[in-house]
């Protein structure tokens, strides 16, 4: 009977993820433009947390499900990076190529302002490689994640503001909401965003039992099955949103970064959430302790997003990188058991990439442009 709820948990989750996802695009008309975008994708990643939070829960009572908790967040971090990045390169590239008449570029080029988000992934996996090589991630780990985070929004704050978005670059459902005058574009919105925090409230447990029940009945592993369709439906709106955006070619550096924030939130606040969460269900403090497979998944997912950030750390992302990306993505996806492997791929081409970073430091890159603009930030404030 519980594989059956899936009928109405599935197109819930993804309801849920859509209003908030309106929601949110609408939300940063009503915050300081320098924050839009990372709290647009803290906001469109919510069914994710709310999701993760579930599994915590639950493995605090069933020891069996503890493997369940590493299986959501690392699929949720190998889909953005595998996927919706290489996505929305290619996305950019088809529209930019149908442009009659209009030059387009094989590379989208990042702003200077972008470097902060780029150079924030730096740290977070940094830490994350401590918590691999102890095997286990406590309460103390959440409080160094959630500092990292709250840098990362630090520095954002201090980026000089942009001009208002236009409107009319959001899609027709928030667009509509956004033409209606204040204050009623903004009961809108948090009707929006309440509607969509009560279905996840009353959906999140069933759709975690759904899935499975369905992986049971279907005999594939739960961790697999928990580990790719719960990340895909709950990120289905925000890879909706980053197709729009994509589209229009010149926004496709801000649906780069948006992944780009959304995987930063994946890597410290909601990480840091689920030691307190697993604690709270045990009712004592106590580590969520990683085995060897879970170490494996851990260690093939830091090693993806580093390599990321090394493609992007040059400031633009080609085509050679988006279909490295996806490629050993769509591999390690249909062939679960070279895993192995294809961290020692990821590893090699990333130490190539560092090489190149570190000989050619001089030229544009993240940290360059970071530095000019802590110099440029320091000088105003004077």
């Amino acid at each position: 009977m519980e594989a059956l709820s899936a009928l109405w948990t599935f197109p819930a989750i993804v309801l849920a993820a859509m209003l908030i996802a309106w929601a949110a695009e609408c939300g940063q008309f009503f915050i300081s433009q320098g924050l839009a975008l990372a709290v647009l994708a803290w906001i469109q990643t919510l069914p994710e947390f709310a999701v993760e939070a579930v599994i915590a829960f639950t493995a605090a009572k069933d020891p069996s499900k503890v493997h369940l908790i590493t299986a959501n967040y690392t699929g949720s971090l190998r889909l953005f990076v595998g996927l919706g990045w290489p996505m929305v390169y290619f996305v950019a590239l088809f529209f930019g190529k149908r442009g009659a008449g209009k030059k387009y570029s094989w590379v989208i080029k990042l702003e200077d302002e972008h470097s902060i988000a780029v150079l924030s992934l730096l740290p977070a996996l940094l830490y994350f490689l401590v918590i691999y090589f102890k095997g286990q991630l406590n309460i103390f780990d959440g409080l160094v994640l959630s500092a990292i985070y709250l840098v990362y929004l630090y520095f954002l704050s201090k980026t000089p503001p942009h001009d208002e978005e236009e409107i009319e670059d959001l899609g027709r459902i928030p667009k509509y909401m956004m033409r209606h005058r204040y204050p009623v574009n903004l009961i809108w919105m948090t009707c929006f965003f309440i509607a969509g925090a009560v279905i996840l409230y009353f959906s999140a447990h069933p759709f975690l039992n759904s899935m499975l029940a369905i992986a049971v009945s279907m005999g594939i592993s739960q961790f697999v099955f928990v580990q790719w369709v719960s990340p895909f439906l709950s990120e289905f709106p925000e890879k909706l949103s980053a197709f729009y955006w994509a589209k229009r070619v010149t926004k496709a550096p801000m649906a780069l970064v948006n992944f780009i924030s959304s995987s930063i939130n994946q890597w410290t606040i909601l990480v840091a959430m689920i030691p307190f969460i697993y604690s709270f269900g045990l009712r004592k403090i106590a580590p969520v302790i990683f085995d060897e497979h879970q170490k494996l998944e851990i260690l093939l997912t830091i090693v993806q997003s580093y390599l990321g950030f090394l493609f992007l750390a040059s400031m633009d992302f080609c085509l050679f990188e988006a279909s490295g990306l996806f490629i050993l993505w769509l591999i390690q996806f249909l062939i679960p058991d070279i895993r192995q492997e294809i961290i020692w791929v990821y590893g090699a081409w990333a130490l190539v990439e560092t090489l190149r970073i570190i000989k050619n430091f001089k030229k544009r890159n993240a940290f360059v442009v970071f530095l000019k603009l802590a110099k440029s930030s320091f000088k105003a404030n004077r």
